[in-house]
């Protein structure tokens, strides 16, 4: 397994390629993977950080990131993916845990709130997040709130 090459930006910081292939990727998985119809573009990748994982050039992890008050009253992460073809190798895994290093440096902040797909409890589990309160739909999805202290 190579190691993916992540790159961090803000939106202006985002070249027109790079964000034609964060909307292809999160298309892929959000819309026609889940069957899942939804608004993806809501006005917050302006106030993001875009955490992009490329292997080979490509891009097959992405997640973004905001500071407190951004999103969650906490730093938060969110549209936490890894191409289908490529998540046999942990790259998610690699993928949050740079997030939330860049959390820790950037803001100063030990905080973390997510909202997580329900089924996968187990995976932020082992990235150090808590399940806070109950399950809930969001784009007729469950979802679970996690907070990593």
């Amino acid at each position: 397994m190579s190691k993916l090459n992540f790159k961090i930006k803000d939106f202006n910081q985002l070249s027109t390629q790079e964000l034609y292939s964060i909307l292809q990727l999160r298309s892929e998985v959000f819309v026609v993977e889940q069957d899942c119809v939804y608004q993806d573009l809501d006005g917050k990748d302006q106030l993001a950080y875009h955490v992009l994982g490329y292997k080979d050039s490509i891009l097959i992890a992405y997640a973004r990131v905001f500071k407190p008050g951004d999103y969650f009253s906490k730093s938060s992460i969110g549209r936490i993916i890894v191409k289908k073809t490529h998540r046999r190798f942990k790259y998610g895994d690699h993928l949050v845990k740079n997030s939330i290093e860049f959390i820790e440096k950037k803001f100063k902040e030990k905080e973390i709130l997510i909202s997580a797909q329900a089924y996968l409890i187990n995976f932020y589990n082992n990235l150090g997040f808590e399940q806070k309160g109950e399950q809930y739909l969001e784009d007729d999805i469950p979802h679970i709130k996690m907070l990593k202290n």
